[in-house]
């Protein structure tokens, strides 16, 4: 036996042992066991030992504890020196890249000249949808990345702690209210004269320069009339703008029923009167146009009847008062109506305490910005207030009423413009007052946060509608891999694309809608959804929106070939370039109903031609008989040309019997008179007319009609209703 520090200084080979009792075979044995053979054999032969080699060398030494300290110490500060860890997800911003960096937006930029593929995500909001490329840009930034949740989702779990404002109620102490103006909604059927008899009682002449001589805003106006203000809001008459006018009848007192004297009630009349006992305020009936000479004032109160009216002057409780807005005829009467019963109601708020109000109306003006048009229900308005509107919020910069004068502040009843909208308010939301700026960012966070909610729910349907799509055929293939006994089954035909083109036939118009004011674009939306002819045509908006038509708008319209429908709004001559060089149709008009009439047309452009029967002679079959052709017997309808002319090229039919059944539609081989073949018979010219099918017999009575097929344009189907 040798030492291990013996043995370790020899070099190893491998030595066969030639031994028939011994269980060694190859083996690595050194050097000086080749002399000691006969001893190693002898060892194995009677003994069961094994030898093993040991060396000072490779046994394991204990550390030193102060060394141990020392390495401790040493990966202790390697972590401390590590990167800090930031944030990523998938299809984040780079915006939002930025934030979560905690770094300028130009420094993520500069970083992303040096990752491969970035050059693409070349704006704030580009969306960064290679994981890849967020961790590179990281990377060269020094820092260390990790996927998280996106932040809307952490936002979202931040302000779903917040509530919504809502109303506050009213004072329980009298001595909080004070008596305020009343507001007056001017509501009835197109052309009743509601704008001519606002501009009587402001001495204004609005009426004569509306485009198309209807109203198509709805206007928020004070008058002061014997010493009292009154608030109107002129709503528009046209079926278009049911919105608008709903919107009036919510934000009123009481309702001016404009109904003219010689067309009487007529379907938005009918409208209105729904909304104002919906909105649940009284009813004053103003007939109108008193003065013409078709006018019918009895006549015009029991239409009102019918429709539920029951005026003072037959038992009701409805005032009523006859007049002329043109020659001002009984308009005195007409406002102390108004004012004896606003003094009936008893019209008081709190003007003390945050603001609340409605929004009438909201557009984007060229020099001074967004801007709004409300009415103040409660509460004193002032400079530098911080209002929320739906997901829109302002610090008001300018209040100024319908003259364009600011106002220091405005109370209740009264209608302002407010400057200082972060996004453009839609009409019809509540503006409620809050504490700071922090408040409104997070009430407009979490209105937006219930959208996407919303949004995710509508969403789930038709994705959950998808998944039983794809399960139902799913399971029908796993069945007839479990019939063929086969884990899988052979695609059928060619693999299917990626991405699926749309196949449908149907003709498509695209359009991008702007308009003047928040109003305009929603009734012509609402135009645009009671189109019902899908099977015509598809209609898909591509954008809609308040304000001119931009470059954006322009660049929308030619990724989708689309047309621009622009109601009562400019457009520069840079734009009409634009457009003209990049052959962008686009349609301009400031009267809603020309607007849709030039939709109509567009739709009826890519209509398909339809083909339609044109007839050009009918004649009576007066007797039959057979003429011999060869072997063949063919039937001869003796007929006389009643009607137009009959042409052999042409087309004929056969009909018999009173409900005209249909026998015979096709060719006809010959059409001759008196013997001779002809290619025409005129009116009242006798003639022998032979189908091409032999196997009809045409009887006495029957008729022929020859026709032709023509293409013609194709009408579209679509009744706006108006």
């Amino acid at each position: 036996m040798l030492h291990g520090s013996e043995i370790s200084r020899f070099l190893w080979r491998t030595v066969l042992i030639r031994a028939n009792n011994c269980r060694i075979r190859h083996r690595r044995i050194c050097s000086l066991c080749l002399n000691w053979e006969s001893d190693i054999i002898s060892s194995h032969r009677y003994s069961t030992s094994r030898w093993v080699s040991t060396t000072s060398l490779l046994t394991k030494r204990r550390k030193d504890p102060t060394a141990v300290e020392a390495e401790a110490k040493a990966i202790d500060s390697k972590k401390k020196n590590r990167p800090e860890c930031v944030s990523i997800w998938k299809n984040m911003t780079v915006e939002d890249l930025s934030n979560s960096l905690n770094k300028p937006i130009d420094t993520v930029f500069e970083a992303m000249l040096y990752v491969k593929n970035a050059d693409i995500y070349d704006t704030p909001r580009s969306t960064i949808d290679n994981l890849v490329i967020t961790r590179e840009i990281v990377k060269k930034l020094g820092l260390r990345s990790v996927v998280s949740a996106p932040m809307d989702k952490k936002k979202h779990d931040e302000v779903s702690k917040f509530e919504d404002l809502e109303p506050q109620p009213r004072p329980i102490s009298v001595a909080d209210l004070a008596p305020r103006e009343p507001v007056v909604a001017i509501m009835g059927h197109v052309d009743h004269g509601k704008t001519t008899l606002l501009d009587f009682l402001r001495n204004s002449k609005i009426a004569a320069g509306e485009a198309g001589g209807i109203t198509q805003h709805i206007g928020a106006f004070r008058v002061e009339i014997q010493n009292h203000q009154i608030t109107f809001l002129d709503t528009p008459g046209h079926a278009a703008f049911s919105a608008l006018r709903n919107r009036g009848a919510q934000a009123t007192d009481m309702v001016i029923l404009v109904v003219a004297a010689d067309d009487g009630v007529m379907e938005q009349t009918r409208e209105s009167i729904l909304m104002a006992k919906d909105a649940n305020v009284p009813i004053i009936v103003a007939i109108n146009k008193i003065d013409k000479p078709t006018a019918d004032v009895e006549h015009t109160k029991s239409m009102l009847l019918q429709e539920g009216i029951q005026l003072e002057d037959i038992g009701g409780e409805i005032q009523s008062v006859s007049i002329s807005a043109l020659k001002g005829t009984n308009i005195p009467i007409l406002l102390d109506t108004i004012l004896l019963q606003a003094e009936m109601l008893n019209l008081q708020s709190e003007i003390r305490g945050r603001v609340e109000g409605v929004v009438l109306e909201s557009s984007i003006d060229p020099s001074r910005g967004k801007l709004s048009t409300g009415l103040i229900q409660r509460g004193m308005l002032r400079k530098s207030a911080i209002l929320v509107a739906g997901t829109a919020w302002a610090k008001v910069r300018g209040i100024f009423n319908e003259h364009g004068e600011m106002l220091q502040q405005a109370g209740p009843s009264t209608p302002v413009e407010i400057i200082g909208w972060r996004e453009i308010p839609s009409a019809g939301d509540r503006i409620f007052e809050v504490d700071s700026e922090a408040r409104a960012k997070q009430i407009v966070a979490y209105r937006e946060s219930l959208k996407m909610t919303e949004k995710q729910h509508e969403d789930a349907v038709v994705i959950s509608a998808k998944l039983n799509e794809h399960l139902k055929d799913y399971k029908a293939l796993l069945e007839e891999r479990q019939r063929l006994h086969r884990y899988r089954t052979r695609r059928k035909g060619p693999r299917p694309k990626e991405s699926i083109e749309d196949s449908d036939p149907t003709p498509k118009v695209y359009l991008v809608v702007k308009g003047d004011v928040d109003g305009s674009v929603e009734a012509f939306l609402d135009v645009l959804d009671s189109y019902d002819c899908h099977h015509q045509c598809r209609l898909d908006i591509v954008h809609y929106g308040v304000g001119d038509i931009t470059e954006n708008d322009v660049k929308l319209a030619e990724a989708f070939n689309a047309k621009i429908y622009a109601f009562n709004v400019g457009i520069s001559e840079k734009i009409q370039g634009v457009c003209s060089r990049l052959g962008i149709n686009f349609r301009e008009s400031k009267i809603i109903y020309r607007l849709v009439d030039e939709l109509k047309k567009d739709i009826e452009a890519v209509l398909p031609s339809k083909s339609i029967e044109e007839e050009i002679g009918t004649a009576n079959v007066m007797e039959t008989f057979h003429v011999n052709d060869g072997k063949k017997k063919i039937p001869v309808a003796g007929s006389r040309c009643t009607k137009g002319i009959l042409k052999k090229d042409s087309r004929f039919k056969l009909l018999r019997g009173q409900e005209n059944e249909l026998i015979f539609d096709g060719k006809v081989s010959s059409i001759r008179h008196l013997k001779a073949e002809v290619e025409s018979i005129k009116n009242g010219v006798e003639c022998g007319i032979a189908l091409s099918d032999l196997s009809i017999n045409p009887q006495p009575s029957d008729t022929i009609i020859c026709y032709r097929m023509i293409q013609v344009t194709q009408k579209s189907e679509w009744d706006p209703g108006f």
